[in-house]
Order: C-alpha cells, then sequence, then structure tokens
C-alpha cells in the first residue's frame, strides 16, 4: 500500500490504488489491524476519487453553460 497523501495524487492513481485495495480486502487475509487501515485508506481513497470526478463534472457543466451562451 502506497503512504503517499491522497491530496496530490491524480484521478488515475487515486483509482488504481483503490482498486488494489479493494481487491486486497475481498482477498482476506489480513488481519483485523490490517483490514481496518486498508478500510480507512479505501475510504480516503474514494473521496480523492470524489473529488476529481465533482470537479470535471463542474468543469464540464461550466463548457457547456458557455457553449450555450454563445448560441
Amino acid at each position: 500500500m502506497t503512504e503517499a497523501t491522497t491530496a496530490s495524487m491524480s484521478y488515475e492513481k487515486a483509482r488504481d490504488e483503490l482498486v488494489d485495495v479493494v481487491r486486497r480486502l475481498e482477498g482476506g487475509g489480513t488481519t483485523l489491524e490490517e483490514s481496518l487501515a486498508l478500510w480507512e485508506r479505501a475510504e480516503e481513497l474514494a473521496r480523492t476519487c470524489q473529488t476529481w470526478l465533482d470537479g470535471a463534472r463542474e468543469r464540464l457543466d461550466k463548457a457547456l453553460e458557455a457553449d450555450a451562451d454563445e448560441d
């Protein structure tokens, strides 16, 4: 598991790490403490991905608004 802070991560990097964390959780074989740490990391990564997606949606909405205003 990467210890990078999610604030500086790209969407793709956060998503890829999230997929890895979920795979590890689903695979089992971890202690309760490890599972909790993985879960917390997954929550942080999911928030980062959602922030990126929200930002992309906002940019798209603004571009569509600007395009509509030009018509």
